[in-house]
């Protein structure tokens, strides 16, 4: 239970990378940009000249400002997608789109109970009692002030909807709505009971919050020492991203008031005082979840470094050297320190302990000193230089960093190689003769661990997606797989190996192959099958397949003979509901339907565009493009009633709808209209097709008409064996 928690969690912090990972590129748009739009900054350096308003280069940055403020007024829904996302198992692209529709549909919801409550009144404004910061608009939605938690609450809940649901097999009335097509739909049904339950729930979640905000920074610059001291001891784990997240960008790293709007989370705050030419200084009760970086990811561990260079044996010095020297300059300019810190982590667990209390007491350190430097992802230079010495010491007091950072450095340097001498630590460069040299990742570190493998084991696949492959001539012969509403579509390089007696094992109704084109009828429920097959394909052998054909066998050839000697009972009669030339279905001009892979039925070339209910029946499904409808009878008889061959890509054009899911109808009334000149003209045939999809094996259609048939009269019977 313990690893399968930190297994969910770990994902978890790995699907807030792709949200924070924008956060550099917002930050440095919004960083140069209101820097050099700020009034002050231009009248300093006396570049009025160039950079004043009506330049050139005033416009411009005034455009990076906006596009980075874009970016961080709209964090909630960017996480709402990105963690959806990077939750999502499979078929990421339907999870972001889930999950945006999720949002707004939460929002919206919250948003109309506001309005219910009277928290919002008539004319859009926030009731005079209503505590300051606890409504937002959010896409210009009036909504409870959530920040990322709302955008991750619908991540990850979209994405446990995603993984339950993106196979999910429906009756065939509604298979069309299966599989990745029904995410979206659960989504908005669940969010909107989600955003209900907010609208009662979130007020004591706002509270909570706020009291464990005043808890950190109600103790101070130890709150400070501790948040750092657990940031750093996460990152083996790779959970630190939950953990810092909060105080980031929620209430968690406290409130306050930037140009007249309340700005929750510390790096929130921070960035709207950017914004703000107003601002004197920048807070350090904002900034002290990050400002301490910059002192030991610019100083102290290049001091490790140095340390451990001056360690390394002499035959090893220059390779280690080389190695340390590369993962220094990462660490200095980009505050990227994986390289250094596992490397201690690997080899050494002591000297990780002795960074994580050095870099614990950086940020205490620098809170207490008022050091107020942001930053986008971490305390690199780059990011220095931009939000530190860019802005000015008298907003930031920067230049503190730089004696605190050299002490930081020495003491590295001297604790670090004292360690290493001390208890012989193999450090890089003092390994075992025949051990290479080299710097450890977060990989080695879970191997050296024995940590299981969170991403799980490729499962060798379902037995349908494996005879599906074979049936194909194997992985290396199949070059697309996609589906329509029916079938699945595959392309395949060497016509030659197809198997057709392998492909009928997996269940089809039919098969179709044309040229490299093969089409394998499942029905409604193909959207699954293509599913399981695209996962099956990404680890499956990359080869070809060449069964051995087998001769058809003599038993269906006697089971047929057997059929047609056998008593036939008719079971019911059938009436048509096209008016035009009545004919068998083998008639059909299409192979799919010729061949009866749908069901028998029958076909009739119309002579009146419009299509009767043959009986009382209820509508079980139309086609999106109205060129299909499905009935299910009061005893049971399933209808389906195709309009033309090829019609589904007129998109709907020549037909017209009277009828939707759901209605039950009487026998006579009227289904649709359809133009069957404009049929003729634009698909392959105006052929109307009755297709009967429940029949058992010992049911067959038998015409009883031929010729002219009007609409409700006789056509076929349903007989039996």
């Amino acid at each position: 239970m313990k690893d399968k928690i930190f297994g969910v969690l770990q994902r978890i912090g790995r699907s807030f990378m792709l949200p924070i990972a924008i956060l550099p590129v917002a930050g440095l748009l919004l960083g140069i940009g209101s820097s050099l739009t700020n009034a002050t900054t231009i009248e300093t350096y006396h570049l009025a000249g160039i950079l004043g308003e009506g330049t050139v280069l005033n416009a411009l940055f005034t455009i990076m400002t906006k596009a980075g403020n874009a970016i961080f007024d709209n964090l909630p829904i960017i996480f709402a997608v990105g963690v959806a996302i990077g939750m999502a198992k499979k078929e990421k692209e339907v999870a972001a789109l889930s999950a945006m529709i999720a949002f707004l549909v939460m929002n919206v919801t919250i948003n109309a109970m506001l309005q219910i409550d009277g928290t919002i009144l008539a004319d859009g404004t926030v009731a005079s009692d209503v505590l300051s910061g606890t409504v937002a608009s959010v896409l210009g939605i009036q909504t409870l002030q959530m920040g990322v938690f709302g955008g991750i609450i619908v991540g990850l809940g979209v994405a446990a909807l995603h993984n339950r649901f993106h196979k999910i097999v429906l009756p065939n009335a509604l298979s069309f709505f299966g599989g990745s097509r029904f995410v979206p739909i659960i989504s908005t049904i669940v969010y909107v009971g989600v955003g209900i339950l907010l609208f009662f729930v979130w007020p004591f979640v706002q509270n909570g919050i706020y009291a464990l905000g005043g808890l950190v920074t109600g103790t101070g610059y130890v709150g400070t020492l501790i948040f750092g001291i657990i940031k750093r001891a996460l990152i083996p784990f790779g959970l630190h991203h939950v953990f810092y997240l909060p105080f980031w960008q929620t209430a968690v790293g406290g409130t306050m008031e930037v140009a007249g709007q309340l700005v929750q989370g510390g790096q929130n705050i921070f960035f709207a005082q950017l914004a703000d030419p107003s601002t004197v200084h920048f807070s350090a009760d904002a900034t002290r979840y990050f400002s301490g970086e910059f002192i030991f990811m610019i100083f102290g561990l290049p001091g490790a470094a140095l340390a451990m260079y001056h360690c390394a044996k002499k035959e090893k010095k220059k390779q280690a050297g080389g190695l340390l020297l590369s993962a220094a300059l990462t660490c200095m300019l980009t505050g990227i320190t994986e390289p250094l810190e596992f490397s201690f982590l690997f080899v050494a667990p002591l000297l990780f302990v002795v960074q994580v209390i050095l870099a614990g007491a950086a940020y205490m350190i620098a809170h207490i000193l008022n050091i107020a430097v942001g930053l986008t992802f971490s305390g690199g230079f780059i990011d220095l230089f931009i939000f530190g010495i860019l802005q000015g010491n008298d907003k930031t007091n920067w230049m503190r960093i730089i004696p605190v950072g050299i002490i930081y450095f020495i003491l590295y340097y001297v604790i670090f190689r004292f360690l290493i001498l001390k208890f012989n630590l193999k450090t890089p460069g003092r390994e075992d003769d025949d051990a290479e040299t080299k710097l450890y990742t977060k990989a080695d570190y879970k191997a050296k661990q024995g940590a299981k493998d969170q991403t799980g084991s490729v499962s060798g696949g379902d037995e349908r997606s494996i005879l599906i492959t074979q049936g194909l001539g194997g992985k290396k012969n199949i070059s697309d797989v996609d589906c329509c509403a029916t079938r699945l579509r595959c392309t395949v390089v060497k016509p030659e190996l197809v198997n057709d007696q392998i492909l009928k094992q997996t269940g089809p109704s039919g098969i179709v192959k044309k040229g490299q084109g093969i089409q394998i009828i499942y029905g409604p429920s193909v959207t699954v099958v293509k599913s399981n097959l695209e996962d099956y394909l990404v680890n499956a052998p990359d080869e070809e397949y060449i069964a051995q054909e087998t001769a058809p066998e003599l038993e269906e050839e006697q089971k047929e003979e057997t059929k047609n000697t056998v008593e036939k009972t008719t079971k019911k009669v059938l009436c048509s509901p096209f008016t035009g030339e009545a004919h068998p279905i083998t008639d059909t001009p299409d192979e799919a339907f010729a061949g009866k892979m749908m069901g028998d039925g029958y076909m009739v070339m119309p002579e009146e565009g419009v299509v009767y209910a043959p009986e009382d029946s209820t509508v079980s499904f139309v086609f999106p493009t109205n060129h299909a409808i499905g009935l299910t009878t009061e005893d049971g008889v399933e209808y389906l009633l195709h309009i033309g061959v090829d019609t589904v890509k007129l998109e709907g054009k020549g037909f017209e709808m009277f009828v939707n899911n759901g209605d039950f109808v009487k026998k006579g009334d009227k289904l649709m209209a359809f133009d069957i000149q404009y049929i003729k003209e634009h698909a392959k045939s105006e052929a109307c097709i009755a297709v009967f999809t429940g029949l058992t094996e010992e049911e067959e259609i038998v015409m009883k008409a031929s010729g002219h048939v009007n609409a409700q009269e006789d056509i076929a019977e349903i007989v039996s064996c």
